[in-house]
């Protein structure tokens, strides 16, 4: 695992989560149409077929080894879990909400990764970013409302809260697997054993609202699929097994900035003094906890 991060890297991992950023955007549009399991089931269908066809065009083996599958499907089904909480969250919510609350999963994921990840260590720079980008938080749960506030938030904010403490869980559990197993392969089994629970999940309790068909929730089910699922994902994963896992995930600071101002521009949602001032302590957290 290289310490040092050069300029090609850095600009990946910031483009890949500006892409990022508009996921909760996206989610929202494809909502509409697709509920929480469906759109899960839909998405990771299209992102499992993207990610196969690159590794077919890269000669990636793709079946996995008998010593993998125990964890391959441990880790996918703690995806599935993190996924499905996040698609009822972003439901239950505003994109923009959704767009900072997830954001700190890399909070979540430094933590984790100073007790999971040998050499990953969570020192004075990065302890202070985590309480800022956390006061950020709590300032946006309360809309700005300060402690008394702490009965407002919706159930939505607590469950995208809750998704991203398991992402950052997942993602510091990858930074150890991904020692011993091929980015590409990991990224697809999680997606593969995802879709029997999200398709049976989403038959047994779910109803597809046709009546609201159109253009942008299938575009939001295409972006969240092709672009985060098939690319985001297999870059991300690439990233962090080059490099230490609590700074790759910690570049998820332009994440919630993307995401505000889209779901601002794209949904018309409000952005609320308090919002933005927890956006920005967010964001000023995640960038200490980044430099070196």
């Amino acid at each position: 695992m290289s310490g040092s991060i050069p300029a090609p890297a850095i600009l990946a991992a910031l483009a890949i989560h500006t892409l990022w950023g508009g996921n909760p955007v996206a989610v929202k549009l494809g909502l509409e149409v697709f509920p929480p399991l469906w759109s899960g089931f839909l998405r990771f269908a299209l992102g499992a077929a993207c990610v196969t066809l690159w590794a077919l065009y890269a000669r990636i083996p793709l079946w996995p080894t008998r010593a993998e599958w125990p964890t391959y499907l441990w880790m996918g089904l703690l995806f599935t879990l993190q996924i499905a909480l996040l698609n009822t969250g972003f439901g239950a919510t505003t994109a923009v909400n959704g767009a900072v609350l997830v954001s700190t999963n890399p909070l979540f994921g430094v933590l984790f990764a100073h007790f999971l990840v040998p050499g990953d260590r969570l020192r004075p720079a990065r302890g202070l970013g985590v309480l800022i980008a956390f006061a950020g938080t709590a300032l946006v749960l309360t809309r700005g409302a300060g402690p008394a506030g702490l009965q407002g938030p919706s159930a939505g904010d607590w469950i995208v809260l809750a998704s991203a403490g398991l992402l950052g869980f997942r993602l510091a559990l990858s930074g150890r697997v991904l020692k011993h197993v091929n980015e590409v392969r990991l990224t697809l089994w999680m997606m593969v054993v995802s879709l029997p629970p999200f398709l049976v999940g989403g038959m047994a309790f779910e109803a597809i609202r046709w009546e609201n068909l159109g253009v942008a929730p299938v575009a939001g089910i295409v972006y969240q699929g092709v672009v985060i699922a098939g690319l985001a994902f297999t870059v991300n994963f690439a990233l962090m097994r080059r490099y230490s896992p609590s700074v790759m995930i910690s570049f998820n600071f332009v994440a919630p900035v993307a995401g505000v101002l889209l779901g601002v521009v794209i949904l018309g949602e409000r952005l609320t003094a308090g919002l933005f001032s927890g956006m920005l302590l967010v964001a000023a957290g995640l960038v200490l906890i980044t430099r070196r």
